[in-house]
């Protein structure tokens, strides 16, 4: 297994953990770019949202309420966050696994980049 959420997820690479679920895992970002900075992934494979399915719609649903509940749990949900959601390389994604950033703990500007 080459691709390092799933070896994440998987356990053999550990991380600090801040929700997890039978379908995802959201962990703390090793290059915080905000003072909460957290990665939730799906555990199974899914390279992009560009490359996700119609059979992927809980999936994603599920993915999207791990940010919420992250938010909640890291004190940043009634003062306010960002999910960010890379897709492709022009999209910005490093990773080719599917992953939202949850960003929060001072205010956000737009536009982002």
């Amino acid at each position: 297994m080459s691709c390092i959420f799933c070896r994440i997820a998987s356990g053999e690479i550990p991380a600090s953990v801040v929700y997890e679920t039978e379908e995802v895992l959201a962990f703390s970002d090793l290059n915080p770019q905000a003072p909460v900075h957290v990665l939730v992934i799906p555990r199974r494979h899914v390279e992009s949202l560009g490359s996700s399915s119609d059979e992927d719609r809980s999936l994603l649903g599920n993915l999207m309420l791990a940010c919420r509940e992250t938010a909640a749990r890291c004190g940043i949900a009634d003062r306010g966050y960002r999910v960010v959601l890379n897709t492709n390389a022009d999209g910005g994604q490093t990773v080719p696994h599917l992953h939202a950033h949850v960003l929060g703990g001072r205010a956000m500007h737009w536009p982002p980049g």
